[in-house]
């Protein structure tokens, strides 16, 4: 409920204020269950994306974000909820299994899920290597993969600002649904499948965002940040 009440005065301040574009959102589907799977280069993408489509989106987001015990923390994760975020710990194990069946749930009901199949905001605006969930779902619904390409967020917002800047303008890059069909995946392990069906993903939203690509997981490079900081 309160997605749907706070959507129109966000979608208004924010057209008023940044006047963020959005081209191909034909791609997307009326109705039923679509993926959308985008870059991640700031907070405000969160925001901008779903603010920027006529249908609801539910992200997943990291279970931290809803931690503590202080009335300021309970206030923001029942916002966060309300704004149909879904807590989901990264860790592994159970964890990722309780990732995986939040987001079937999502699918299977018809509606949008939203994913950074990069797991993580880029530290330094290059589009980082997916991680496989994003394919998982997919190839367990059938659900089209729409890519997204956010454009001009990271420089808008560098520098960890609460709010993006009016400049650069921030451009939400829609693409034409991912096909997995044409990719060779019969008779290989699952491992193999995941990659090779999330790596074409990746590669669309690069040609959506023109970032330059690391073939590395963006957590790795952000704790090997943290750990030379701390050195």
């Amino acid at each position: 409920m309160l997605y749907e009440i706070a959507k129109p005065p966000v979608r208004a301040v924010m057209s008023a204020v940044w006047k963020p574009t959005i081209s191909g959102a034909e791609h997307i589907p009326d109705q039923g269950p679509v993926i959308l799977a985008s870059n991640h280069l700031a907070y405000s993408d969160t925001v901008i994306l779903p603010a920027s489509l006529r249908r609801t989106v539910h992200f997943l987001g990291k279970s931290d974000i809803f931690a503590g015990g202080s009335p300021l923390n309970a206030v923001f994760a029942a916002i966060m909820r309300g704004l149909h975020v879904m807590p989901v710990d990264r860790a592994g194990g159970n964890a990722s299994r309780s990732a995986i069946e939040a987001g079937l749930e999502v699918l299977e009901a018809g509606k949008i899920l939203g994913i950074y199949p990069e797991g993580t905001r880029s530290p330094d605006g290059r589009l980082y290597r997916g991680k496989t969930g994003v394919a998982r779902f997919a190839l367990a619904t059938g659900a089209p993969i729409v890519p997204v390409a956010m454009r001009g967020s990271f420089e808008a917002q560098r520098g960890r600002r609460y709010l993006p800047r009016r400049s650069p303008r921030i451009d939400v890059m829609v693409g034409e649904p991912v096909r997995l069909e044409h990719l060779e995946l019969e008779g290989k392990e699952e491992a193999v499948v995941m990659r090779e069906a999330t790596d074409e993903v990746v590669r669309r939203i690069q040609e959506l965002s023109g970032q330059q690509y690391v073939d590395e997981y963006a957590a790795d490079v952000k704790k090997r940040l943290r750990d030379h900081r701390a050195s």
